[in-house]
């Protein structure tokens, strides 16, 4: 068999390696967090009727090509999934085990604000078959929650998550740190009072200034002050690895950290190089039809993708993938994850290796780890993690 057909049915296999995930994204949230540069967007009315049915649609239209593939995962995304009657959440599950085969242990997860959170709401998403939440609380300080545009409280955010404790095995919430005026000591404090609280799974991220967002804008007019300087946020990054490996918590990824074995599934279908289907405004997908990979991504304004899909348009682009572009991806991703790339995997992707340069150069330096043919970045290196790739893919080029 010709070296292409080989590579092409190595293509066609690759992603059951990583997995098959859905991914519902819901576009609306009460306030817009000045930080954010999600596809978020405030609307004083929701026509959840009209909704739901554009996404049973949009369910209908995706599976027509996967169709006998088993479901790993389900994640109701935002935006403020939180925002949707339970109703809405039931019809599309429901709409879901009637497309795919589910897997057993399949996990089904959904965002969910303080803010936004009823103990009744909880109860049916629950019921409707979601089972792992994830909370946004990003501080336990109600300073920087004003600051960070966010409309709860910590009591409002601690009372909210024990509703989720009490409904639901599997918690994670989010905490953002290194943020303007933030010590060392004021994020070891919160660290501290977040690990009395955690379940099984936290997601850490230092604050980061995007452009077109509020934050970015003020930030460029020098509007924004008190920002940590680098050797301080990256103070705050250490300090998050060792108190969270020693209360239990290992960093999984760069800014993840989860008891062995509660690991976020479907967001390590990503980083694996899985196959999963985006759908709703915005959302993106990476798809294996026919022995190609293609990258699919909804148009972004709420408004439009919804009269499109009610009127029985197909409102999302797909762009096919070289075996090149597959393979970048499964660096910068695979990178970001302890298990990291399978170097045999990364062969059969593209026919030929990494660059043996760039790759002694980054051992040699202590950025990545090589057992065998599994190549890991090490501590050293997820902090350059953006260099350490871009040496790797620069160089192959």
């Amino acid at each position: 068999m010709p070296c292409a057909n080989l590579l092409q049915v190595a293509l066609v296999e690759d992603w059951q390696l990583g997995g098959f995930g859905l991914y519902i994204h819901w576009p609306f949230c009460k306030a817009k967090c000045p930080y954010c540069d999600f596809n978020s967007h405030v609307s004083r009315r929701i026509d959840q009727t009209r909704w739901t049915d554009a996404y049973l649609r949009e369910i209908d239209r995706v599976a027509k090509d996967t169709s006998g593939r088993v479901l790993n995962t389900v994640f109701f995304g935002g935006g403020t999934p939180s925002l949707m009657a339970p109703e809405t959440v039931d019809a599309i599950l429901d709409r879901i085990r009637s497309s795919w085969t589910m897997a057993n242990d399949i996990e089904v997860t959904l965002e969910a604000n303080p803010g936004s959170v009823e103990a009744g709401r909880f109860a049916g998403y629950r019921d409707a078959g979601v089972n792992r939440i994830s909370m946004g609380i990003q501080a336990l300080n109600d300073e920087d929650l004003k600051r960070l545009g966010r409309i709860h409280t910590v009591r409002e955010a601690r009372q909210a998550f024990d509703v989720a404790r009490y409904c639901f095995d599997r918690v994670s919430f989010d905490l953002i740190y290194a943020r303007q005026n933030q010590t060392l000591s004021d994020w070891q404090t919160e660290l501290t009072d977040a690990m009395s609280m955690a379940v099984d799974h936290l997601s850490l991220y230092q604050l980061t200034i995007e452009d077109g967002t509020a934050f970015g804008d003020r930030y460029q007019a020098g509007r924004l002050r008190g920002l940590p300087k680098d050797d301080l946020a990256a103070d705050m990054y250490q300090i998050t690895q060792d108190m969270c490996a020693k209360n239990g918590f290992p960093r999984y990824e760069v800014s993840n950290h989860a008891r062995p074995g509660a690991e976020s599934r479907h967001n390590m279908i990503y980083w694996s190089g899985g196959d999963y289907l985006g759908i709703g405004p915005g959302a993106h997908g990476r798809v294996t039809l026919n022995g190609q990979r293609h990258a699919t991504e909804a148009i972004r304004n709420p408004t439009p993708w919804l009269d499109r899909v009610t009127a029985g348009e197909d409102c999302t682009t797909r762009e096919t993938l070289s075996q090149t572009e597959v393979a970048e991806e499964y660096v910068m991703m695979g990178l970001r994850v302890n298990q990291g790339i399978d170097l045999k995997r990364y062969y059969q992707i593209t026919g030929q290796d990494l660059p043996e340069g760039a790759l002694s150069k980054l051992l040699e330096l202590g950025l990545l780890d090589r057992d065998g043919d599994v190549l890991r970045s090490t501590h050293a290196g997820m902090l350059v993690l953006n260099s350490v790739i871009a040496e790797l893919l620069t160089s192959q080029a």
